[in-house]
């Protein structure tokens, strides 16, 4: 599995806004793409910063949703955006299983084991 995560300038005051962008168009965005696993999202209003954390079932699925349709979640959340989000990809090696991720395979000397086994 891989997750993307997003650093998020928020605009002063912009955190209600935020969250209801998040409810009414990001989420139902990101549950049509490809490999969509799910999402964690944490805010802090001290900052007015949000970090975004997406999961996906593969890179090749997540890569695909940055070039498609991550444009329309930055037109969705222009109002409410300081800067461009930064995002960085990584590849989850581990968990402690049940929510958000669920149970997670990685390849173990080439096997592919669930880290709940």
């Amino acid at each position: 599995m891989y997750a993307r995560k997003l650093r998020i300038e928020l605009r002063r005051n912009s955190a209600i806004e935020f969250r209801q962008l998040l409810t009414e168009r990001v989420i139902p965005l990101l549950r049509t793409q490809k490999g969509f696993q799910d999402q964690i999202t944490l805010s802090t209003s001290r900052r007015n910063e949000a970090i975004a954390i997406s999961f996906w079932d593969n890179e090749e699925n997540a890569d695909a949703y940055n070039h498609v349709a991550y444009l329309d979640v930055l037109r969705a959340l222009s109002k409410v955006v300081e800067t461009v989000p930064i995002v960085e990809k990584f590849e989850i090696i581990d968990a402690t299983g049940g929510s958000p991720v669920g149970a997670i395979s990685v390849k173990l000397s080439g096997d592919s084991r669930s880290l709940n086994d």
